[in-house]
């Protein structure tokens, strides 16, 4: 049976087909998104979502990325051949949120809609930014590190990059509620791993030994805190709080151990399914808000197994 907003979908398509030089496949509206990257576990969850979201709604839906969340060059050609192909809308997770700018601009000039999702960029041509408050998700991560530590001591980032919006903003949440609410607690170490788990590791280990009385580490995406977590056990450290941010079973496993005290969860699979469901509705002339937010919430031992936690993480 046709739910109603398969029809609404399908209507839309053939309203578009019959007036639009956009590119269809087998006659449905054709929306590549253009991701980070394929290296993490989170990227397939939000892929995922984009899958479900197209089979609900009758659309054509590809997903790729660079191989590393540092290939900025080789995501913008990703971005020009989907520009390309003349596609109804675009979905664009950017690693710089001003590279993008020209190639944003040509897709206005084509009429092309386009949704951000995961990380937003310095222009107001997306339609909608399909995100986490990374804000917010930090502050909460800072709040729960001081808690661990006892509202006093050394601690350091490892975050992903300082050119995506989720890493701007990870970062800067953090920082600002260290600097708002914790005057007793020291951020002695800010460092950049490209979500590498290897550089991440190799980074936390240089943290480690210049700060051998250091208290707890935030590791600002999936590969970030792996990388975190690999150096604590591989120089056998003690005693240093490890709080995360994303999931994959190797956090999930970390924290069911001990060795992570948490992490931050985002709703990778929603990313996905509301960015596909935005780009509809920007084909369809519907008014976005400015943000769609897409959620999250802390977990560790004690609420990893709930049902509204579990149902938001990923292996």
């Amino acid at each position: 049976m046709l739910t109603r907003r398969t029809l609404v979908a399908a209507a839309v398509a053939g309203s578009l087909l019959a007036t639009s030089g956009a590119a269809f496949a087998q006659d449905k509206l054709y929306i590549p998104l253009v991701s980070k990257g394929f290296q993490h576990q989170f990227w397939q969850a939000v892929k995922a979502g984009a899958d479900k979201a197209a089979a609900e709604f009758g659309v054509e839906v590809t997903f790729e990325g660079p191989d590393t969340e540092a290939q900025v060059d080789k995501q913008m050609d990703m971005l020009a051949a989907a520009l390309a192909k003349k596609p109804a809308a675009i979905g664009f997770a950017a690693l710089d949120s001003q590279a993008a700018t020209p190639l944003l601009k040509q897709a206005q000039e084509a009429g092309i809609p386009i949704i951000a999702f995961d990380s937003g960029v310095d222009s107001d041509i997306p339609a909608t930014t399909v995100t986490t408050d990374n804000l917010a998700a930090a502050s909460l991560a800072a709040d729960k590190m001081a808690e661990l530590i006892g509202g006093a001591g050394k601690v350091a980032l490892v975050v992903h990059d300082q050119t995506s919006r989720t890493g701007i903003d990870r970062r800067d949440g953090f920082v600002n509620q260290v600097a708002a609410k914790y005057p007793d607690i020291e951020i002695v170490d800010i460092q950049y791993g490209g979500g590498d788990q290897l550089q991440s590791t190799e980074i936390t280990k240089a943290i480690l030994t210049a700060h051998p009385d250091i208290k707890g580490i935030f590791g600002a995406n999936e590969g970030s805190a792996i990388g975190v977590l690999n150096a604590i056990r591989e120089t056998g450290t003690k005693g240093v709080v490890v709080i995360g941010y994303d999931s994959g079973k190797l956090q999930k496993d970390a924290i069911r151990a001990g060795e992570m005290a948490g992490a931050i969860t985002q709703s990778p699979v929603g990313i996905g399914y509301e960015t596909v469901k935005a780009a509809i509705a920007a084909i369809n002339g519907e008014k976005l808000p400015a943000k769609i937010d897409s959620g999250f919430a802390w977990y560790d031992a004690t609420n990893i197994d709930a049902p509204e936690i579990a149902a938001v993480l990923y292996d």
